[in-house]
């Protein structure tokens, strides 16, 4: 029953749009899914920095207001 639901998809005229359609539907799930990726690297790095930057402020070598300034001159990927 399914071979021949199978056949009748891939034989029949329909069968170009669907497997463009499927096709895209891949390229648009794996543009999603690398686009979460970076998303989710730039927001680790930010963290990180502010980690970084607060164990300068913890240790004495950096002023709260350098880091502020630091943070602040960081470009934005909006």
């Amino acid at each position: 029953m399914q071979d021949e639901l199978v056949h009748t998809i891939v034989t029949s005229d329909n069968a170009v749009p669907i497997i463009l359609f499927a096709i895209g539907g891949l390229v648009a799930i794996v543009a999603i899914i690398f686009s979460m990726g970076k998303s989710i690297t730039k927001i680790k790095e930010r963290e990180k920095t502010r980690r970084e930057l607060a164990a300068y402020i913890a240790e004495g070598s950096m002023t709260p207001e350098d880091a502020e300034r630091l943070m602040k001159a960081s470009p934005k990927d909006d």
